[in-house]
Parts: C-alpha cells; structure tokens; sequence
C-alpha cells in the first residue's frame, strides 16, 4: 500500500494480454542484479525498441500529479520487468528487500547521492520535457531506474554503446566514477612531532579552526609579522606540522603558570630535577634531539688591513639548509683593528646573534656568537692566553682559548698558531706540549667530570674540545710532485696528497693532539696561494701546497660529536691563506643550577653597531636599485 491507500501490486506479464497499461505509477520497478557484468549486458541487449505504451504513461503520470505533490514519480523511462534474475518471476517482498539493500549500497559508495534517485529523476523529466512532480516522502524508499544499474559499469561499455535513440534514453544524466585507489604506499613522514624545527613551539591550539576567516588572517599576518625577525617560518620550520602548529599558537613564547614562577630556584641549590634552568626538562623544550649546532672557522689572515666587503660565504654559506647555534671564529695574524673585524661578524650574522664573548692574545682573535635566545643557558665565560714565542714583541705565535658550560655540557675552543717552517716538525709539538700544560682553564668553573681529568693536559678538562687554527704541518713532498698529485686528482679524492701530510703522520704515531680526530679532508690545500687568485705561491720561495690551518675535536663520551661538514672557504682571496669551516652536531646533558650563569650577557654595543651598519647597508642596496631603475630607459615603436 502506498501513503495514498494505493496498492502496489507486482508486474505479471499477463495483464498485457488483458489490455491493462503495461507501466503504472504504483509498479515498483526493481533493476536487475549489477554484480554479474553479463547480465547487465543481455537485459540492455533486450531494449531495442521505444516502448509501445508511452501514451498510456504520459496519461498516467498527469493522474498522479492531480493526486497528490507528494506522489512518487516512476521512472522517465521504465524498463520491462519479470525476466530478470534468470528469467524468473521475483516476489514482492524480495523486490523491496533488493530495492533497500541496493539504495543503502549506493548511499555508502556515493555520499553525494544522497538524494540520487530524486535527482535522476527530476533530470531525466527535465530533459523529456515531462511535467513530474519532484517531491517525495522522506519514509519511503527511492526508486530504483536503469540509470543506477549503469552507473555501476564502466566507461567502456557506455562508449562502446551505438548511438541507438533507444538506447540514448537509456544513458544515465550523469556518470559517477569509482573512488580512486592509490597507485602505490603514501611516503612515511620523517619528521615527527618532537623534530628540531618545533624546539621553540609549545603546543598545537585546538581552538585555531573555530576562529573566523577576518580573525584568523589578521592573526596569521600578526604572526608573520613578529617571527619575521627570526624567520622561524623560513629556516627553522622543515615540517608542515610544525608550521600549522605554530599558526595555530601564534606565540614562541611558552605559558607560565603562577605556581611555576613561585616555585623555581635558578641559581641555587643543585636540581636535576623538574624546575631547573638547565635540567632535562627545559634541554628537552629547546632541544628535543639535545643535538647543538657549532659553526667552526679558522682564517690566517695575514694581516691584512683591508677585510672582505662580504663574509657572508665564510659564515653563511649557501650549501646548508639551517645556521647553527653557535658560531666560533679563530683568527691568525688578524687584522690590526680587532674591534672592526667584531663588527664586521655582527653585521653578517645579524640581530639572530649576540656576541657571547672575546679574546685576544696579540694576532690571535677568538669570538665566540650564540643565538640569542641561547645565552640564558650559557654560564659565565673564562679565557686563557699562552705565548710560545716569548722573544717576539708581537704575539703572533701561541693560543688563547675560551672555555663555558652549556646546560650541562662544558666545551672549550682553542685557537693556536704554531712555529712556520716545512722541517720544523719537532718545534709544533713543543708548542702543542705547552699550551695544554700552560692554558689554565677552567677557573671558576665547575669540572662535569672530574674523574675523567688531568692536571697536565687542558683538554682532558672539558666535555667537548674543538681546537682549531694554523698548526704550520705541511707536506713532505716537493713542489712538483704534489703540483702533478692535483692535476690528477678527480673530484674530491685526496688521498694521493694526504699520505704525505705532517701531521697525519704524527696523528697516528701518538706524538700530538692525543684522543682529538679529524673529519675527512675532500678540499685542495688552503695554503699558499698568491692573493687574489687561485694559483698556488709564484714568488721566489716557490712554497709548498700544504694543510697547515685544521680543525681538531676531542669528547669525552664516544660519538659525542658528529661532524656534518668540513671544507675551506675559495671565494676568500684577500689572503694567502683559504679559510677553513666545519659544522657539527654536539650532544648536550642536563645541567645543574650550581653552574654559575652568565645572566644573558653580551656585548650589547658591539649588538647595536652591527645592526646599524646591517641596515645602513640594505638601504644603500635599496636606494641603488631604484636609481638603475630610473635611469633605465624603454625604447618604444611607433
């Protein structure tokens, strides 16, 4: 029974003999079966003329558009039942159950035709130019139409169709495809959640997407706006997540409970503990992977007054996708205004660092630049000089080191210039010898591993040890033999010159730099070339290619440090000597608040000049760019 009080009685072929209209509104029409595709094929074979009783429908269908508005429609086009499933007859009640089953099944393989059967049908009387009315109640089921039992075929067999009339009405208003599969397995993400990029986020705001369009573009150029100063987004974010988590918090800047700031002691008592400055909890916060990045140069510079218009290729090479934390600079036979040289490191590194500290011993120069958000976890600073030519009134040989702690991490830099000379290799390991007996460091601070010290050699007094600088160890082969090594080097493959290196050879015997290491050489000798150009010494002396400014690490726990890069800087000719840089990764350990802080202190004037002068300079770029764009003139034809 319909909602009218009609009853709905199955098609019997019989009542085409008796003269009854062979489609009625209240038939119930159910499609055949789409699993089989042979099937669907034969019963689309069987139509092959229009339908003899369209009069009799289209008088039908204007009865039941008087009825009612809420009266089901049939099908524009029904198809003739009782033969499917084999040919045999199909009860009523398994017509309904079949017609449910198969609009559930369309419903879940196709959300968007929620409504399907309405919309086929109002489309299909649209485009026949018939009046039906569209409305149905929402209790009963959708009518099943050819259309549907096509929609489940393939493109290729509605192609291959014959552009038959009959079969045309047939075609269904629209085709929906089948969900697409992935053609293979979706990337793994690399990046989790606890990454490196996100050490200065806190938290992902659940509450991001309820905000509005207007507010949420106005916090999203606020956000651009305050991290354009460090450029988090640019440089530091290597992940969507963490970009989507910094938008959604809007804030680097970690909330502090009230009971937190009542609560923490900073520079008393001794907590490894949840609270402390420099325990496990705020290393983890900051560093996630308690990896920190140390930037490494050493440069003789021959002391040469006129320094390099850019430095940007010493420290900020283009090669590496993020800067480091810390940036160290050793300098040999520097030039004669230090301050200058200071200033001129400021500027390049910008306001994204502050000159943690500085030590000079005659020549040498030492700097030492942290991020500044970092220098809260550095402790007090302490320096050391030794002089190994006590004659000379200029110190130019000798070392000066820095030592500081770092969370709980102790490192030490040392930069040293050793006796010259290609035979004088005996006279570089007394240099060597002394320094690590004279450099009385550290002082006031405390040793992190006491028991694995000694009062004899420097190094064994700290955690991490990167000694660097121009050690003078040259190689043991004349000129034109190690000038015939490098014409026949290919790529970056060494070895040939490396066997003859001084100080390899000593290395390996024992003798110097005991426990330090260093990295693979893949570069060219940095030394002596003729300024200005890429062509090794052409003066009288005709001095050998040789390694003499290095890099060397020592740590006290295996793996401690791991090196990312190490070459020399070729596009510095103003000496002649080649910078030398290394980048690496150094395992950081909680700490205690025992250690002495150093309070943030840096070198605010040093901080100011540098950023006056980073902005004198963009400026002069600027305005040179708009004057050679005025000046440039358009030629136009008329």
């Amino acid at each position: 029974m319909s909602e009218h009080g009609d009853s709905i009685v199955p098609f019997n072929p019989t009542e085409l003999r008796s003269g009854e209209p062979t489609c009625k509104a209240d038939i119930t029409v159910l499609s055949v079966d789409p699993r089989t595709e042979k099937s669907n094929k034969e019963e689309l074979k069987d139509i092959k003329k229009p339908y003899e009783g369209t009069k009799l429908l289209q008088d039908e269908h204007n009865k039941d558009a008087k009825l009612s508005p809420f009266q089901p429609r049939p099908p524009s086009l029904p198809k003739p039942v009782g033969l499917g499933m084999g040919g045999k007859n199909i009860s009523f009640d398994e017509k309904v159950r079949g017609r449910r089953l198969r609009n559930s099944q369309e419903s879940l393989t196709d959300p968007g035709e929620t409504g399907s059967s309405t919309d086929s049908l109002k489309e299909d009387s649209s485009s026949n130019g018939q009046g039906l009315v569209s409305g149905r109640p929402l209790d009963l089921p959708p009518l099943e139409t050819p259309s549907f039992r096509i929609r489940t075929g393939s493109f290729s067999e509605t192609d291959n169709e014959h552009s038959d009339p009959n079969k045309e009405r047939l075609k269904p208003s629209r085709i929906i495809l089948s969900p697409l599969q992935p053609t293979g397995t979706y990337p793994s993400l690399e990046n989790s959640a606890a990454s490196t990029s996100l050490r200065t986020t806190n938290r992902i705001d659940r509450d991001y997407l309820d905000y509005s369009a207007v507010g949420r573009r106005g916090r999203s150029e606020r956000l651009q706006r305050n991290l354009s100063d460090s450029r988090l987004l640019d440089t530091m974010v290597s992940d969507n997540a963490s970009v989507h988590s910094m938008k959604s918090t809007y804030s680097v800047l970690n909330p502090i409970r009230p009971r937190d700031v009542r609560n923490r002691s900073f520079l008393e008592g001794s907590v490894l503990g949840n609270g402390a400055l420099l325990g496990a909890e705020e290393l983890d916060r900051y560093f996630p992977e308690r990896r920190l990045g140390i930037y490494v140069a050493t440069w003789n510079m021959q002391g040469e007054k006129g320094l390099p218009y850019n430095l940007d290729d010493l420290l900020l090479p283009t090669d590496t996708d993020f800067a480091q934390d810390v940036y160290v600079i050793g300098v040999q036979e520097g030039c004669p205004d230090r301050r200058e040289w200071e200033i001129r490191l400021q500027e390049t590194l910008g306001p994204y660092y502050v000159m943690l500290y500085a030590a000079a011993h005659g020549v040498l120069y030492l700097t030492v630049f942290v991020r500044r958000d970092l220098i809260w976890f550095c402790s007090e600073v302490e320096h050391a000089t030794v002089t190994t030519r006590i004659i000379s009134q200029i110190k130019t040989k000798g070392a000066v080191g820095i030592g500081f702690t770092f969370f709980g991490t102790s490192f030490l830099f040392i930069t040293s210039h050793f006796t010259s000379g290609d035979s004088k290799v005996y006279e570089r390991i007394l240099d060597y010898n002394k320094i690590i007996e004279a450099l009385a460091l550290p002082r006031n601070l405390p040793d992190t591993n006491p028991y694995r010290s000694t009062t004899s050699d420097v190094t064994t007094r700290f955690d991490e040890v990167f000694w660097f600088g121009d050690f003078n160890f040259r190689l043991n082969k004349a000129r034109g033999e190690v000038e015939a090594i490098l014409n026949q080097v290919m790529g970056t493959d060494m070895s040939a010159l490396l066997q003859h290196d001084q100080l390899l050879k000593e290395l390996k015997e024992g003798s110097i730099f005991k426990g330090f290491q260093e990295a693979s050489i893949h570069f060219p000798p940095t030394y002596k070339f003729d300024i200005g150009c890429d062509v090794y010494d052409t003066t009288t002396k005709q001095r050998t290619p040789s390694y003499t400014d290095r890099i060397l690490y020592r740590n006290r726990q295996a793996d401690d440090i791991k090196v990312v890069k190490y070459t020399s800087c070729l596009s510095i000719k103003t000496s002649d000597h080649r910078p030398v840089i290394g980048m690496f990764q150094v395992k950081l350990r909680p700490g205690r608040d025992n250690i002495p802080l150093g309070a943030g202190q840096f070198d605010r004037s040093l901080y100011l000049e540098g950023i006056r002068r980073r902005i004198t300079r963009e400026l002069k770029k600027r305005e040179a760019a708009m004057k050679n764009q005025n000046n440039s003139t358009v030629c136009t034809i008329s």
